[in-house]
């Protein structure tokens, strides 16, 4: 993405939107529409016969659904179809109203940090994690991410990157386009250190709209890390973004959970539920969705939110197929 596209993307979503996702738009390889006259963005990527698009289109409401038609006017002039992820809410009633098949495909989960505490018997087990990891000699801190940082901090965070993937398997890949960078612009990053050494670290984005804050993202651990690393470290980020002021804090969306039938939208497919519940129950492989979501529970949630997926026109496997590709899942 050029500085020029990079600005005009973060001036949408900073001025519109209300998706704790939508700094993901900014990730490398993510390409933005524009339709002239329409102060808004749509982010995207190319995936064979289909633009695959993340969240809604990030503009004025009274411009959303224009910019939506003019992108499914655009995907259509390249004989390509539309699958949009990450939608929200009030995303997916202007999708429904457009010609989309609508169905949550999962939920994201966010912490009121005015609310939040570790005190209390609920709180008892994930307070022991993290004082066991701190008694291992973990520390945490926030650390520059600007290109100039030391070298050699970023060939250790490198080797957690490479250790942290030959742990998961040698079939396996990192995922990219629905999950965070570790750097980049706006980003923040907490590492953990033992001896000095990083052993783990989590990368945090910016969230706009009306729960503002932070997104726990991208996390990456070393298998010789001390257990409740994550855990001590992302009780450092909170410590830290609560002394500034931020009201949430954000832990991102993991597919196939929360899955509520009350809130299925009006154009909900039987097919495609089908898939998302056959995927909740066998779906590890395709995402270790069970191993998040008790990771963010641990944490006591505030607000979880539906999101959803959309298909222009018929939903077929050959789409879905191309989500699962461009996100690395297969």
């Amino acid at each position: 993405m050029t500085d020029a596209a990079t600005d005009t993307v973060l001036a949408a979503i900073r001025a519109h939107s209300d998706n704790p996702s939508a700094f993901l738009a900014l990730n490398e390889g993510t390409v933005s529409f524009t339709e002239p006259g329409i102060d808004g963005v749509v982010a995207y990527r190319p995936a064979g016969r289909y633009l695959i698009q993340l969240g809604g289109p990030f503009a004025a409401p009274a411009e959303r659904a224009a910019l939506l038609v003019a992108f499914v006017t655009f995907a259509a002039r390249r004989r390509q179809g539309v699958v949009a992820v990450q939608l929200q809410a009030e995303d997916a009633e202007l999708y429904a109203a457009n010609g989309f098949a609508v169905n949550q495909i999962g939920a994201s989960y966010a912490l009121d940090l005015s609310r939040f505490t570790l005190r209390g018997s609920k709180f008892m087990r994930l307070r022991n994690k993290i004082s066991r990891a701190r008694r291992s000699g973990l520390e945490g801190e926030e650390v520059a991410v600007e290109p100039g940082r030391d070298r050699t901090d970023l060939a250790m965070l490198d080797e957690i990157d490479r250790a942290w993937l030959r742990g998961k398997g040698r079939h396996v890949k990192e995922l990219s386009f629905l999950v965070g960078e570790r750097g980049g612009t706006l980003r923040r990053l907490f590492v953990g250190r033992v001896d000095g050494r990083p052993v783990g670290y989590i990368s945090y984005s910016p969230v706009y709209g009306s729960r503002p804050g932070w997104m726990h993202d991208l996390s990456r651990r070393h298998p010789d890390a001390p257990p409740g690393v994550m855990e001590a470290v992302n009780a450092t980020a909170i410590d830290v973004l609560r002394a500034e002021g931020c009201a949430w804090l954000h832990f991102g969306f993991t597919p196939f959970t929360g899955l509520d039938p009350t809130v299925e939208a009006a154009t909900a497919r039987p097919f495609v539920s089908r898939l998302v519940r056959l995927l909740a129950a066998h779906g590890e492989r395709v995402y270790p969705a069970r191993t998040q979501l008790d990771y963010k529970e641990k944490w006591g949630p505030h607000a979880v939110l539906p999101e959803y997926i959309a298909f222009h026109g018929k939903p077929r496997l050959g789409a879905v197929w191309r989500l699962l590709r461009v996100t690395n899942a297969i």
